[in-house]
């Protein structure tokens, strides 16, 4: 069988241009045919064997015969850090819901039966339970960490910059159509700050407004809400890493907070945190597949000792390799910064030589492996992550560590079972403070009041 570039570049899912430049590289194999190239199906099947290329899957309905006792429905699954988490605490998702297409081939390729679907503006609740094949089963848990970049803080009575763009809209109505008896919302700290202009406010951008808008629509859907902010750390994960986690209930009763594990304060008599090297000691023998520092930067770190960072250069040095960064304010801790096997790792990103949040390897010359990333987040050493280098570690450092979303699961079985496991009642989850739903009335009223004040208007907030 022979295809034509036209035929090719549909059967990638990319442009006829780029094909063209597979072609000119000599990435993909073709012959010219007068004006036309021709590629046959066998060199076709050579590219994609000896390249990490993935064709975007295809949508798909569940194909499991026997559905878990347990509906759940999962969004924005990227790497599954989140759903093998719950699924270890008792609760599987019958459906996922990713746009990336490497993220979309790791969701098959290590469940091949799951349902799929992707952007879920194009879906209706409908499709949605047709997809999970549930029927018109009872949900029990959705869960998912949608992004919120899409709030407007534009101007006054502006409200929203574009409605539809914001899949953290969709996500909240969907949780609203399909009424699950639980709904989890994960995201970054900074959702308890971020800005949105509200009717409510009157169109004024407020900070928290994106929060406060979740939460007034989940209690208008008949949901109690309560959340915090949880350092992966107390529950097992050798990450320091901060997640924003709310779990909406239906009813009048609110869920328990997070029940920790570990903690790093003697007082509370829990397990220490776990460290780098609990995670990856067993593993550093073995064959790693990484990117390379930078050139301009390798030579500072053969003088970085574990655990040190820029700090550990001589004065001389510092200014040499900071260059402008030498006079920034702040600690900068995560410039020409080594790890150290015994403590936990920084927070894992998407990149691992970015200057400024370097995540280098104690002793080697390297960054952490996407094994080792794996370990630090929790994953099986089986799953399998499909994509290019840069992508493996852009899905794992997305992900949810998988002990932290355990214990969600944990919460939310708990709840269901009518048990209250938590006896924690002052535990400091984070470094930070006034993280809860019980804090966050009384600042967003302050952030209210100081951006009413700027804008010189009178109005009143009403919860």
């Amino acid at each position: 069988m022979i295809f034509e570039i036209d035929d090719v570049s549909k059967k990638l899912g990319v442009s006829e241009q780029y094909v063209r430049r597979l072609i000119s590289t000599k990435k993909l194999s073709a012959t010219r045919d007068g004006k036309k190239w021709k590629i046959s199906k066998k060199n076709l099947e050579n590219f994609l064997e000896s390249t990490e290329f993935i064709i975007n899957p295809n949508d798909q309905k569940n194909k499991q015969e026997k559905k878990p006792k347990i509906i759940a429905l999962s969004f924005f699954s990227g790497a599954m850090g989140l759903d093998l988490g719950m699924e270890q605490a008792g609760i599987k998702p019958v459906l996922t819901s990713e746009i990336d297409k490497y993220a979309r081939a790791t969701i098959l390729k290590n469940n091949p039966d799951i349902g799929l679907i992707g952007d879920i503006w194009k879906y209706s609740t409908d499709q949605i339970r047709e997809y999970a094949g549930i029927g018109n089963k009872k949900i029990d848990v959705i869960f998912g960490g949608p992004p919120c970049q899409a709030f407007s803080t534009a101007g006054r009575r502006k409200g929203f910059a574009d409605e539809r763009g914001s899949v953290f809209l969709r996500y909240i109505d969907i949780i609203g159509k399909l009424k699950p008896k639980y709904a989890v919302l994960e995201n970054v700290r900074g959702l308890q700050t971020t800005k949105a202009a509200l009717e409510e406010t009157n169109g004024i951008p407020v900070k928290g407004g994106a929060l406060f808008y979740a939460l007034t629509k989940l209690q208008k859907f008949g949901y109690s809400v309560s959340f915090n902010l949880y350092n992966a750390a107390n529950f097992g994960a050798p990450q320091k890493r901060d997640r924003f986690v709310i779990i909406a209930k239906l009813g009048k009763n609110k869920v328990d907070y997070l029940t920790p594990t570990n903690s790093d304060n003697p007082d509370d008599e829990l397990p220490t945190w776990k460290t780098l090297g609990d995670a990856i000691n067993d593993i550093q023998n073995t064959t790693m597949h990484y990117v390379e520092i930078p050139k301009s930067r390798k030579e500072w770190f053969k003088k970085i000792p574990e655990g040190g960072n820029w700090k550990s250069l001589t004065i001389e040095d510092q200014k040499k390799a900071m260059g402008n960064k030498f006079k920034m304010g702040g600690g900068k801790t995560g410039f020409f910064r080594r790890l150290a096997f015994n403590k936990p790792s920084p927070t894992l990103v998407t990149v691992p030589t970015m200057p400024a949040t370097d995540l280098v390897h104690p002793k080697e010359l390297r960054p952490l492996s996407v094994e080792e990333y794996a370990r630090v987040q929790g994953f099986p050493d089986n799953w399998i992550f499909c994509g290019n280098i840069s992508e493996k570690y852009k899905q794992i450092g997305n992900a949810v560590p998988i002990s932290l979303a355990k214990a969600i699961g944990e919460t939310i079985i708990n709840d269901m079972d009518g048990k209250h496991t938590n006896s924690y009642v002052n535990f400091k989850y984070s470094r930070y403070k006034n993280t809860s739903e019980k804090d966050f009335p009384s600042l967003f009223k302050k952030n209210f009041e100081k951006a009413k004040n700027k804008e010189n208007i009178q109005l009143s907030l009403h919860f």
